[in-house]
């Protein structure tokens, strides 16, 4: 029975850790309804605005080709210059002159960032964190041209413009230094630049009422960079029945990690409906959701330790992202893709605020900001308790210590000997429990020998029952804590991988901690399935003394390989797999769990040398002695025997 009721905790705790993970994915119709699935109504809208751009398009093709046959025909004589203006003419309308230019950059650079602006688009072309490289020692750059798309689109004149055609001119406020390519501030100064597209603009004059600008603000010591849209002038320029400005934002994540699978394993785009919960598109596979009649706060372009948020100063209307997984060949990881409305009226709206993080994903730094960002780190959310674990335990003592200059090596030291005192009542308990259990064994072999038939099954449970109620033992004692435990095991599986503390971080061999430490390396590219190509000394470590840690929990229950073959190999079929499951993952968590089990040696030899068994045999004795009032589940037990005793004499 003692066995049984093993087997039955160890099973127990093995399907909680399948729970646990299990409950960090959304199933299928969850994340149907986290959707909201659109109404037909806006699914006809979005068809009928997609068929308005296409029809558009053909009519400006066409009406170039006619203006070339009408000048071809009156003899005009068409350069190439004046072919392109044409083009852009029709293309962009009043826009056309600022569709014609050169391509130049400005450069604004904080003590945290430095930002590059194009003219052509107005846009963002690259930024990179001062503060950080990539793991092979380059700069660590978020966003790049080469990378990235970013667009706005709306209507004038029946035609369909995109800020991606349009050539910028550049505009300093307030007293932000000039510089040709170049400007630096530093500590709490702040840089607010313009960049202005002109309509109605012609060869050497420009319409100064008339124009929209993307403002920029960037903040010395900040990650969180301002941005504006400014329209001026517009009214009687932009189609008067928009509703909203189109933003077509696509990227494909640059790898910034030692192991790539990992970094492709947790990066997607997240984002927070207007009022409601944060989501995200999953993790490990491809995926594309529309929220056509959904508004969202932000969406997030979010990789392992970093991320590129956009902010609505209001609200993103209609979202429709996708992710899609590139191969390991070259520097990418993921491509990211977003397009939505932002709402829009020609004749009132005069800015559309909006703002960009772009930074690390720092738990304090996001909190900071009161939007929520700090939910797109895995602290495992979806299951509070183990949120609460890292928010409120992990966190706080890496800050604190880390802030004090030590290396996070010994931070995971101390905060393994803090848990463990924590947790200390809770292990005595259960080796109290199995000490129990252990006195017992003569006894639940002897009930073992008097029913040895497979039908005196019940008779078998009902003494072992007897027995434990008697000497006043409860059998899953030792499990519950064990149970109670998992929660902490899998906040930290879920913490390290994604704590940006241990980012970098040296300790011993291993020269990153938030990354696999690798002391050997499978020559010419050779891996081993569900392994790699390396081998990982701290997982290592962390398995065989996961399997010590089962042997001598085996000896101390008592159990045999003759007597429990089928259990032996499911104790020790869990560290084995170990080997497997974290070769690829954060060494920093790997060390924690070698941490973990030489304090449990320590813990068992402790609590053994305070656990008098001879004394604690004396008490179940005194116990088995005392009248005990039946309880209603063996009253049921008896009843069944009871019941299987008359059924088998009247056959």
């Amino acid at each position: 029975m003692t066995d049984r009721n093993t087997i039955i905790g160890l099973l127990l705790i093995f399907a909680v850790f399948i729970g646990f993970s299990y409950l960090m994915t959304p199933s299928k119709e969850e994340s149907a309804a986290l959707k909201r699935k659109s109404d037909s109504i806006v699914m006809v809208r979005q068809a009928q605005r997609e068929a308005e751009i296409k029809a558009i398009a053909r009519e400006q093709v066409m009406s170039l080709e006619k203006r070339k046959a009408e000048a071809m025909a009156s003899g005009e004589v068409l350069d190439s210059t004046k072919i392109e203006k044409l083009a852009l003419k029709d293309q962009l309308g009043k826009f056309s002159n600022s569709g014609y230019g050169k391509d130049h950059f400005v450069v604004l650079e904080s003590d945290l960032v430095k930002m590059r602006i194009a003219s052509k688009g107005g846009r963002i072309d690259r930024i990179e964190l001062k503060k950080f490289k990539t793991w092979d020692g380059r700069p660590l750059v978020l966003m790049n041209s080469d990378s990235l798309h970013f667009n706005f689109s709306f209507f004038s004149a029946n035609r369909l413009v995109s800020t991606e055609n349009l050539f910028f001119q550049p505009v300093f406020y307030g007293n932000t230094p000039r510089g040709d390519t170049l400007v630096k501030i530093t500590g709490n100064d702040s840089i607010v630049f313009g960049m202005r597209a002109y309509a109605d603009a012609s060869d050497t004059t420009i319409s100064p009422d008339k124009y929209i600008e993307l403002v920029y603000t960037l903040r010395g010591d900040d990650y969180m960079i301002g941005y504006r849209i400014n329209f001026k002038g517009m009214t009687d320029v932009i189609d008067p029945s928009t509703k909203y400005l189109l933003l077509d934002w696509k990227e494909n994540l640059l790898r910034q990690e030692k192991s790539a699978k990992m970094e492709r394993m947790v990066s997607t785009i997240y984002y927070h409906y207007v009022g409601d919960e944060v989501d995200n598109l999953t993790e490990t596979k491809d995926e594309e959701v529309n929220l056509k009649n959904e508004k969202v706060k932000w969406i997030g372009f979010k990789q392992q330790f970093f991320t590129t948020t956009l902010i609505a100063g209001d609200y993103f209307d209609a979202p429709r992202m996708a992710t899609q997984t590139l191969p390991f060949k070259g520097n990418y990881l993921k491509t990211m893709t977003t397009e939505l409305g932002i709402p829009f009226n020609p004749t009132q709206t005069r800015s559309i605020n909006m703002s960009l993080y772009a930074g690390p994903n720092k738990f304090y730094t996001l909190k900071s900001y009161k939007l929520h960002l700090e939910r797109q780190i895995p602290l495992g959310w979806s299951f509070r308790p183990m949120a609460w674990i890292n928010i409120w335990a992990v966190i706080p003592v890496f800050t604190f210590f880390g802030n004090l200059g030590w290396n996070y090596g010994i931070i995971i030291l101390i905060l393994t000997i803090m848990l463990k005192i924590v947790l200390f009542p809770i292990a005595y308990k259960t080796y109290k429990s199995s000490a129990k259990m252990r006195v017992l064994k003569p006894d639940i072999d002897e009930i073992n020998k008097k029913y040895p038939k497979p039908d005196e099954a019940m008779k078998k449970q009902q003494a072992t029952m007897d027995l434990y109620k008697r000497a006043g033992v409860n059998p899953m004692a030792g499990c519950v804590p064990m149970l109670l435990q998992m929660p902490i095991l899998i906040a930290l599986f879920r913490f390290f991988p994604a704590s940006i503390e241990l980012r970098q971080q040296p300790f011993l061999w291993a020269a990153d901690l938030s990354s696999y430490d690798s002391i050997w390396t499978f020559p010419n590219g050779f891996s081993l399935p569900f392994y790699g190509d390396h081998v990982s000394l701290f997982c290592l470590l962390m398995t065989i003394s996961s399997i010590i840690y089962t042997k001598v929990n085996e000896n101390m229950m008592g159990t045999s390989s003759q007597q429990m073959p089928g259990m032996k190999f499911m104790m020790y079929l869990m560290p084995a797999m170990f080997l497997f499951w974290f070769n690829d993952y954060s060494s920093g968590l790997s060390y924690y769990y070698l941490l973990a089990n030489i304090f449990t040696f320590a813990q068992v030899f402790l609590i053994r040398a305070t656990i008098d068994e001879n004394k604690l045999h004396a008490q179940i004795e005194a116990n088995k002695k005392k009248g005990v009032k039946k309880s209603g589940f063996q009253k049921r037990l008896e009843e069944m025997a009871k019941q299987q005793k008359y059924q088998g004499k009247r056959r």
